[in-house]
C-alpha cells in the first residue's frame, strides 16, 4: 500500500505559491555556452555521461525541417530509441516558470523520484534522459511542425502532424546509433499522438506506452457529450502558442545551453498568428462530429504494435477514457492496461512508473526475457480513501466478475434505491443550475466500484435542449464530501459524465450497456415538455467505498464545484475548483435562452431513471458464487 506524499514535505498550498522559476534548480539558467555548430545547424556536447546532439535536422517529404535533440550513451553501439514528438518545446525546462508550480509540487511530494538525476534535462511530460541513457537507451525529443525549434504551420493533432511523426519514427529507426527499434513513451500530448501514428504501422515502431493520453478528439478533448469544453482555448494560448516557432527572443531560453526554446528566428505577432491554426474557433464552429474530427482520430483496427496503456483514475475531463478505450479497441494482440491515481505528473516519474515502463520496453526493444509477457493484462492500483492504493492484476477490462448494479432515482426521498419507484414522480431544476443530488443509504460493508459507469435518465425541458452534467460523489458517515487528487485538480469527485440532450442519438453497433456511444452526427432538438430517454456515459473510475460511507449522484446543469479552496497552477488560466481546467462555460455554445430553462427528471414504472454501477466483488467471493 502506498501513500501520495511525504510527511516531511511542505504543504501543497505553500509549494504551489512558488510560481517563479526555481532559482536553485539544477542547470545553468539562461547561460550561453560557446558551441561549434555543424552546417546543418546542429551541435554536439558531452554532458553528465551522455552524448547529446542538439537540433539534429529531420527533413520531411515537403522539405520542412524539424529539429530533434538526441540523448544517447557516450560509447559505440546501437541502442533502442525512446521518442516523443510534440509542441511543448524540447528545450523548455520543467522547472521554468510555465510549469514551475507543478515541478515544485512534484519534487516536494516525491523526492525519491528525482534523487537519481541531476534533473537538468527534465522537460514537461517526457522521460528524464539521464535515467534512460544510463540504461543504454537513446532518447529522442522532436519539436513538432510549427513548435519550438521546428518551423512550419502549427496545427496540433492534424493529419499532417501524424505524417510528420511517422517520418520521425522511421528516421530514428535508421540512424547509425539506433538498433532499429523505436518505442514511443510520454504523457498526455506525447501519449495522445501515439494512438494516431500507431495506426500507420511504421516499420520501426516496436512498442508504445501511451501514459494518460486521450485519443477521441471529439468525445474526450473538444466536446464532452456534445458540450464544448473550454480547456482548449486556454491550453492552446498558454501552453502551445507561447512555445510557437518564431517567438524566439521574446520567449524562453534553454536552462542548459542558453539558446531560444522557440527560435532561432523571432517573428512579429501578426506573422505568428498567420502561421498557426485557430484551434478554439475550429472546434466552436463544428458542434457535430464531422470528418474533420474523425481525421484527427486513431484507426484502432490498425494498431497492432505491443501496447501499454496507462490510465489515471483521477483524469476526469481529459485522459482516462482514451486509455481504457484504446486498450479495449486496439487490435494489438500484446496489450496491457495499467491504472493508477494521483496527479498527472506523478506516477510516470516515480520509481514505480519508471520501473514499469523500463520492464515493458526492455522486453520489446532489447529482447530481454524479463517475464513481462507473463504479467496480468490489466494492472490496477485499486484506490482507497486517503489516496491509498493496492496493486492487483486482472485478466480483462471491464472486469468479468463485475456485478452491474442499477440504482434508481427516488425524488420523494432524494435517494438511490435498489428498485424503481412504484409511482411516477418528477423533480425540476434550473437548466444551468446546481440540480439535485440523490444519495445511496450508508453501505453495510466495504464495496469496490471499479469500471465504466452509465446512467439512463428520462428528461423533459422547457426549451429545445438541455445540458446534463452527472457527478458520482462520495460522502463520509458524517456527510462530508470525500474528494481525490485528479490529474491537475486536487479535489475531484469519483466520476463524471456529460450529455447534450439534442445529441442523445446512439450508435447501436458501438454502444454497450456500460458505455453508451453517441453518434454526434445528427442534432435532435427537444419538443418543450416532452419526455426523452437519455443514455449517458460516465467515465471509468475506481474506489473502495468504506462501510458507513454513502455514494451519491448529482444531476446538474453546470460543472461540478468543490466547496473548499481552489488551487492555482502556473500553466492554467483559472483556479482549479473541482473540474480542473475542463469547464463548459462558453456562452456561445451554451446560450441561456436555450439551456437556461427548467429541466425535469422523471421517474417511475414507465420512466426508470437509474445509475449503473460496476460493483466488483473480491476474487474469493466471485469464485464461491
Amino acid at each position: 500500500m502506498t501513500k501520495s506524499s511525504s510527511s516531511t514535505a511542505p504543504s501543497r498550498k505553500a509549494v504551489a505559491k512558488k510560481t517563479a522559476p526555481n532559482k536553485t534548480a539544477p542547470g545553468e539558467r539562461h547561460v550561453r555556452r560557446p558551441k561549434k555548430k555543424a552546417k546543418d545547424g546542429s551541435w554536439t556536447e558531452l554532458r553528465d555521461g551522455m552524448r547529446i546532439d542538439w537540433d539534429l535536422p529531420i527533413t520531411l517529404p515537403d522539405g520542412t525541417v524539424l529539429r530533434a535533440d538526441v540523448y544517447r550513451p557516450n560509447k559505440k553501439g546501437e541502442f533502442p530509441v525512446i521518442m516523443t514528438m510534440g509542441p511543448y518545446g524540447k528545450g523548455l525546462a520543467w522547472q521554468d516558470e510555465l510549469y514551475a508550480t507543478t515541478w515544485n509540487l512534484f519534487s516536494a511530494d516525491h523526492p525519491d523520484a528525482i534523487k537519481d538525476s541531476t534533473n537538468k534535462y527534465q522537460s514537461w511530460e517526457t522521460v528524464d534522459p539521464e535515467l534512460w541513457v544510463s540504461d543504454d537507451y537513446a532518447c529522442v525529443r522532436v519539436d513538432s511542425r510549427g513548435a519550438g525549434r521546428s518551423p512550419g504551420y502549427l496545427d496540433p493533432w492534424s493529419p499532417l502532424e501524424t505524417d510528420d511523426f511517422e517520418t520521425c519514427i522511421e528516421w530514428a529507426g535508421t540512424r547509425a546509433w539506433s538498433n532499429g527499434k523505436v518505442g514511443l513513451n510520454g504523457i498526455s500530448y506525447y501519449g495522445m499522438n501515439q494512438w494516431w501514428v500507431a495506426g500507420r504501422q511504421p516499420k520501426h515502431l516496436a512498442a508504445m506506452c501511451a501514459w494518460e493520453g486521450a485519443n477521441d478528439y471529439y468525445r474526450e478533448f473538444s466536446r464532452h457529450g456534445g458540450i464544448l469544453c473550454t480547456f482548449i482555448k486556454d491550453w492552446y494560448r498558454m501552453q502551445v502558442s507561447s512555445i510557437q516557432h518564431g517567438v524566439g527572443t521574446k520567449g524562453f531560453r534553454s536552462w542548459v545551453h542558453g539558446d531560444t526554446v522557440s527560435g532561432p528566428e523571432t517573428l512579429s505577432a501578426k506573422a505568428l498568428a498567420k502561421n498557426r491554426c485557430d484551434m478554439h474557433g475550429d472546434i466552436l464552429r463544428r458542434e457535430m462530429e464531422t470528418d474533420w474530427y474523425k481525421d484527427r482520430g486513431p484507426d484502432f483496427a490498425k494498431i497492432k504494435v505491443p501496447l501499454l496503456s496507462a490510465a489515471s483514475w483521477g483524469g476526469q475531463g481529459l485522459h482516462p477514457r482514451g486509455n481504457f478505450e484504446g486498450y479495449y479497441q486496439a487490435a494489438s494482440k500484446e496489450k496491457w492496461l495499467e491504472c493508477h491515481g494521483l496527479e498527472h505528473w506523478t506516477e510516470f516519474y516515480t520509481q514505480y512508473g519508471v520501473a514499469l515502463q523500463k520492464r515493458f520496453f526492455a522486453y520489446y526493444l532489447k529482447g530481454e526475457k524479463n517475464g513481462w509477457n507473463k504479467k496480468p493484462r490489466v494492472l490496477l492500483k485499486v484506490r482507497h480513501v486517503g489516496e491509498k492504493f493496492i496493486e492487483r492484476g486482472e485478466n480483462e477490462w471491464p472486469i468479468q466478475r463485475t456485478k452491474w448494479t442499477r440504482l434508481f432515482l427516488d425524488p420523494a426521498h432524494m435517494s438511490l434505491e435498489r428498485k424503481p419507484t412504484a409511482k411516477k414522480a418528477a423533480i425540476s431544476y434550473d437548466g444551468m443550475g446546481d440540480g439535485h443530488t440523490f444519495f445511496l443509504p450508508p453501505l453495510k460493508e466495504d464495496t469496490e466500484i471499479t469500471g465504466p459507469l452509465a446512467a439512463k435518465l428520462f428528461v423533459s425541458s422547457e426549451t429545445t435542449d438541455a445540458d446534463l452534467f452527472l457527478v458520482v460523489r462520495l460522502f463520509s458517515a458524517d456527510m462530508k464530501e470525500v474528494t481525490f487528487k485528479g490529474t491537475v485538480d486536487p479535489h475531484t469527485p469519483i466520476a463524471q459524465g456529460w450529455l447534450r440532450a439534442s445529441h442523445r442519438k446512439l450508435d447501436t453497433k458501438k454502444s454497450k450497456p456500460w458505455r453508451p456511444w453517441h453518434s454526434h452526427d445528427e442534432k435532435q432538438p427537444l419538443k418543450p415538455g416532452s419526455i426523452y430517454e437519455l443514455d449517458i456515459e460516465i467515465w471509468p473510475t475506481c474506489i473502495v467505498v468504506p462501510a458507513g460511507y454513502r455514494l451519491a449522484l448529482s444531476v446538474r446543469g453546470k460543472d461540478y464545484e468543490y466547496s473548499g479552496e481552489a488551487l492555482n497552477l502556473s500553466n492554467f488560466a483559472h483556479p482549479l475548483n473541482g473540474c480542473g481546467p475542463f469547464l463548459h462555460d462558453d456562452p456561445k455554445d451554451r446560450p441561456k435562452k436555450i439551456f437556461g430553462g427548467k429541466v425535469t427528471l422523471h421517474t417511475g414504472p414507465k420512466h426508470p431513471s437509474h445509475l449503473l454501477l460496476p460493483v466488483v466483488p473480491p476474487k474469493s467471493k466471485a469464485k464461491k458464487s
